[in-house]
């Protein structure tokens, strides 16, 4: 295709997980998919995935997926990765700020002063660098006059999950899509966050593993990535976009909005009554 015929996404953290089944979901649409990451040889990092991989994957799906390493700790190649895409692909419609720095304590048992200090990390590769992230992309979509930037997010962001920094990682990314949603009024460009529900990802087959009686309830309801993705590319497509903007959306909620559905037509479970409602922003602007 033409370079400004193929839809264009970039897709943070993308090797394996959320990012890796987002990111083929887009290319099923036909996406030109930047997928980033750190993992370019099996072995990189204790789970299985690369961001070649994933690529090799959104192009089997009918996209064009293109793998870029990026340490998403380093400001300058996060600026090296926007250039380019603005090099390559003269274009950007959809953001997916998913890279988050997760450390093994994570989902271990007992009060954070008891785990690694390590696990603040999640508030540098999370926050700091998605924030840059969507600065960088605002820079291309406002002058385009469109585009989506969507925060993977969970319900960690109103209850107790994994912790505090976990915890304020999620809040953070969901103040992210409010705050810069105010700001794009009227640009034609979205900022949401996306609060996934269980996921059926490399890291949580692990986890279920080690804590059966913990998440095999869970599990059993589980998302794929994927539907993830689809929900994505069907809020960039949604004529009425702008009507989401600055919110935080349930994914297993707003997909009814789009008729989207797991494999056999399931509907993955929402969990609001059990985790927690969505923040509503105040309405009042501060400048």
């Amino acid at each position: 295709m033409e370079r400004d015929q193929r839809p264009v996404a970039i897709v943070t953290g993308a090797s394996r997980g959320a990012g890796r089944g987002i990111a083929v979901a887009l290319g099923e649409k036909g996406y030109r998919v930047y997928v980033t990451g750190r993992s370019v040889r099996e072995g990189d990092a204790a789970l299985p995935g690369t961001i070649g991989s994933t690529a090799a994957q959104v192009d089997a799906a009918g996209g064009e997926g293109r793998a870029v390493q990026v340490d998403h700790s380093d400001d300058a190649a996060i600026a090296a990765l926007f250039d380019r895409v603005r090099e390559e692909s003269g274009r950007l419609d959809i953001l997916v700020n998913n890279v988050a720095a997760l450390h093994d304590d994570l989902v271990k048992p007992g009060p954070f002063w008891e785990k690694s200090a390590e696990l603040v990390d999640i508030l540098g590769v999370g926050l700091r660098s998605h924030y840059l992230a969507s600065w960088h992309a605002a820079r291309m979509m406002v002058p385009a006059k469109d585009g989506l930037i969507a925060f993977t997010s969970s319900f960690g962001s109103v209850c107790y999950m994994h912790g505090a920094a976990y915890g304020a990682q999620k809040a953070g990314v969901d103040k992210f899509a409010a705050d810069m949603g105010v700001d794009f009024r009227d640009t034609g460009v979205t900022a949401i966050a996306l609060w996934m529900g269980p996921l059926m990802t490399e890291r949580s087959a692990q986890t279920l593993a080690e804590h059966p009686e913990q998440y095999e309830k869970f599990m059993a309801d589980a998302e794929t990535p994927e539907f993830n993705g689809k929900v994505i590319a069907a809020i960039h497509d949604d004529p009425k976009r702008d009507e989401l903007n600055g919110q935080t959306l349930i994914t297993a909620e707003i997909a009814q909005r789009y008729g989207i559905t797991e494999a056999g037509g399931r509907h993955p479970p929402s969990y609001r009554a059990m985790l927690g409602d969505p923040r509503i922003p105040h309405p009042a602007i501060v400048a």
